[in-house]
C-alpha cells in the first residue's frame, strides 16, 4: 500500500480492515484520500466531521451486521452529517426524506412520529446505514461523487453478500438500486432479501409509502432465526 492507502486502511475499524483490504490497495483510493486532503487544505468545508467518516463502519460491525440500508450521499448543511445514511444527531431538524421514513414506519408497524432523527440505535442492533458516497462540501450535494467512494462502498456490498449469511438489503431509489446491479453473481435468493423502493424524498413518495420494508425485513430475519430489528428502540 501506498502511505495514503495505508492512511485509509488503518481508519478502518478492525472488523471491516480484513475484507475490505483488497480494495483499499487500488489507485483509487489513494486518488480518494489525495482529494479529500486538497480540498481540505483550499478551506472545503466537508462533512460529516473526519472522525465520523466511517462511523457507518464502526457502530456496525462487519460479523454483526444483518440489514443494509443505501443512502446516496451525506447531508450537506450544517450540523447534520453524522455517518449514518439518513440519520441526523439529536437535536437537529428532522429532513424530509426521513421524515417520510418515519411516515411509512407508523403505517407499517405503527410507530409514533419520535422527536429526533437520530438512528444510531438502528446501526447498534446490526443495521448498516451506508452511504454510497462517504463525504460531501457544505452546500455542495454529490461534490464528492466520482472520486473514488463509489468503488469502495461497492466493495462493501460485495463482501456483506460473499459472506454467505442472510442479510436484508433496502434500496431505495434508483442509485441505490444500481449498487447491486453488477453483484447479481453473489445474491443468494436464499439467503439475501432484496427490497427496493422509490427513494423517500418528497419528490417520488408515493412510490415509497406502503412499501413495508420494515416489517418485511423482520419476518425474514425471523424466519432465519436471527434477532428481529427493534426499529422504535431510541427515539422519544
Amino acid at each position: 500500500m501506498t502511505p495514503r492507502q495505508e492512511q485509509f486502511y488503518k481508519a478502518l475499524p478492525s472488523s471491516w480492515q480484513k475484507p475490505l483490504e483488497e480494495v483499499c490497495k487500488r489507485p483509487e483510493i489513494d486518488a480518494l484520500v489525495q482529494f479529500l486532503q486538497e480540498r481540505e487544505k483550499s478551506g472545503a468545508i466537508i462533512y460529516p466531521a473526519k472522525q465520523n467518516i466511517f462511523a457507518a463502519l464502526h457502530a456496525t460491525p462487519f460479523d454483526m451486521l444483518s440489514v443494509v440500508i443505501v443512502g446516496q450521499d451525506p447531508y450537506h448543511g450544517p450540523g447534520q452529517a453524522m455517518g449514518l445514511s439518513f440519520s441526523v444527531p439529536n437535536g437537529i431538524a428532522i429532513p424530509p426524506s426521513l421524515r417520510n421514513i418515519f411516515k411509512e414506519l407508523h403505517s407499517d408497524i405503527g410507530m409514533q412520529k419520535p422527536e429526533n432523527g437520530n438512528l444510531t440505535n438502528w446501526a447498534k442492533q446490526g443495521v448498516l446505514l451506508l452511504n454510497a458516497i462517504l463525504t460531501v462540501e457544505d452546500g455542495k450535494p454529490a461534490s464528492h461523487a466520482k472520486q473514488g467512494w463509489e468503488i469502495f462502498t461497492d466493495a462493501i456490498i460485495e463482501a456483506i453478500l460473499k459472506r454467505k449469511h442472510p442479510t436484508v438489503l433496502m434500496l431505495w431509489g434508483a442509485y441505490a438500486q444500481k449498487k447491486v446491479q453488477h453483484l447479481h453473481l453473489h445474491i443468494d435468493p436464499k439467503i439475501h432479501l432484496i427490497l427496493k423502493a422509490t427513494h423517500p424524498s418528497p419528490l417520488s413518495i408515493t412510490g415509497f409509502l406502503g412499501c413495508k420494508h420494515f416489517s418485511k425485513t423482520n419476518t425474514f430475519l425471523k424466519q432465519h432465526n436471527l434477532t428481529e430489528i427493534n426499529w422504535t428502540e431510541g427515539f422519544k
